[in-house]
């Protein structure tokens, strides 16, 4: 992965005071007492209105402002150009409510967070703010919710990972992450029906590419006109199915790009006529979508995955952070793994890391270490983790694996024997297996203190209440049942 700092996208001072109680510790104390405050209205205002003249020639009308509630889904307010001051003033109104809703729009209720009453407003980040390549005369920027009186919102999930990422950068620890997306592709229909597929080419097959050329140019052009940097697009193994990489950016950036990679990819297929899902499985009992996340650590310009003493020329921090998300990976997926459906992906011998151990280049492993070529690897090496997918909020995944690395750093912890070859042909009992379904990690979470106060309790209790209401709403469905329900949800 590349060097670079940290660059501040947002709404937040990067300077602000409260960095200084994330120095006090690397664990989710620090993570979850960090306030990240609006600026002043009146320079709020001055950047929407340059934001404003600067889409209006190229034929923006409309702005859509997103957030990702904490089952996976991206909730949309949408406000004309001409109203982008004043919401960037004001916000918009959002109920807080959304943070209990499940995937199918079924609502919960937590102890904090639920139920008909109270607001909040919704603020478009302009900074972020792109036009829209597939969705001509639109643009798009993330949201950040605070509450009426512009207190920051302990339920933003985005806010949570601007936190832990000014956690380490207060250590002097900035990061590189890039987040993979697998989509499968099919005619569009009626959502009940079985998915037809656009093309039957071989897995990873020129076939694949040479039936969807022009869909999949027209993929590439959308994201490079919104200032994306493509490093490589190619079919994968399911059918239908394709993946798409972009370049490595701070975590809270590389969390909007997902959420952007996605819109534009459903855009570019709905204008060919075609349906694209995110879904963990698209097919009971096939491979499917992933969402593996890749990282990097960095101290002064240097690559802490390179140089030091520790397994393939880990440093003592690189392998500290390294061994606290491994530790922490059966909690973690209720963080990465948020749909009950992503547990159909999860299974051995899958190349999804259905196993808790590591390993150099070993893609049965839950985390992938990576090296790079020669000559590159002290700007490429990095980690991968691939028991996640496209059901996490984004936000909640990047901001999760940062506390229980910074947790891993401050305990000085090591990694355990790498494993290689497959986990799933050694010795019962050898390697653990990652939770097999959602009550498993559920209880994992509870047990989770590091989580809990990088959270804050609103926002962990939120998360928790949508994971248990989706168990128990799937408890009983076969895996085609619960595949159908959830197949174009994501």
């Amino acid at each position: 992965m590349s060097t670079g700092t940290v660059v501040s996208a947002g709404l937040a001072d990067p300077s602000e005071p409260a960095a200084g109680a994330a120095a006090r510790s690397a664990g989710g104390r620090a993570a979850g007492s960090l306030a990240v405050a609006l600026p002043p209205r009146a320079d709020r205002a001055e950047r929407a209105q340059a934001a404003v003249e600067r889409l209006r020639p190229a034929g923006v009308e409309a702005v859509a402002v997103t957030w990702v509630d904490n089952a996976g889904i991206t909730r949309v307010k949408a406000v004309p150009l001409a109203g982008l001051v004043h919401a960037a003033e004001w916000g918009v109104g959002a109920a807080p409510c959304f943070d209990v809703f499940l995937a199918d729009d079924t609502i919960t209720t937590s102890r904090l967070i639920g139920g008909p009453t109270g607001d909040l407003r919704l603020y478009p980040d302009v900074d972020r703010l792109v036009p829209l390549a597939a969705q001509p005369g639109w643009a798009w920027a993330p949201g950040e919710r605070h509450t009426q009186d512009g207190a920051p919102y302990p339920g933003c999930q985005r806010l949570f990972a601007r936190r832990t990422t000014a956690a380490a950068a207060a250590l002097g620890i900035t990061l590189q992450a890039g987040i993979e997306v697998e989509w499968v592709v099919a005619l569009a229909g009626a959502p009940h029906e079985e998915p037809q597929y656009p093309t039957h080419g071989p897995a990873y097959g020129m076939h694949r590419l040479t039936d969807l050329s022009d869909y999949l140019r027209d993929v590439l052009r959308a994201l490079g006109e919104q200032g994306l940097t493509v490093l490589q697009i190619h079919p994968e193994y399911a059918p239908g199915q394709f993946e798409v990489s972009v370049a490595p950016e701070g975590p809270v950036e590389a969390a909007d790009t997902t959420v952007l990679v996605r819109h534009t990819v459903r855009a570019v297929s709905a204008r060919h006529g075609l349906r694209a899902s995110f879904a963990p499985v698209v097919e009971a009992g096939s491979v499917g979508n992933g969402g593996h996340l890749h990282l990097s650590l960095w101290r002064d310009g240097r690559n802490l995955a390179r140089g030091g003493s520790g397994p393939h020329g880990l440093t003592a921090e690189a392998e500290g952070f390294l061994a606290g998300v491994l530790g922490a990976l059966p909690e973690l997926l209720v963080l990465g793994c948020s749909s009950p459906a992503g547990y159909l992906r999860l299974v051995p011998s899958h190349w999804a890391g259905a196993y808790q151990c590591w390993g150099l280049e070993n893609r049965e492993a839950a985390l992938r270490l990576v090296t790079g070529s020669t000559g590159e690897r002290t700007t490429a090496a990095n980690a991968e983790i691939k028991c996640f997918d496209a059901t996490a909020n984004p936000y909640l995944m990047v901001g999760a694996v940062l506390a229980a690395g910074l947790a891993g750093l401050d305990q000085r912890l090591a990694l355990p024997p790498e494993f290689t070859g497959d986990p799933a042909e050694a010795a019962p009992g050898t390697v653990p297996r990652l939770p097999a379904g959602p009550a498993e990690a559920i209880a994992a979470y509870q047990k989770s203190t590091v989580l809990r106060e990088a959270l804050g309790e609103p926002l962990y209790e939120a998360v928790l209440a949508v994971r248990r209401a989706e168990s128990e709403q799937y408890a009983a469905a076969t895996p085609e049942q619960l595949v159908a329900a959830t197949r174009w949800r994501y």
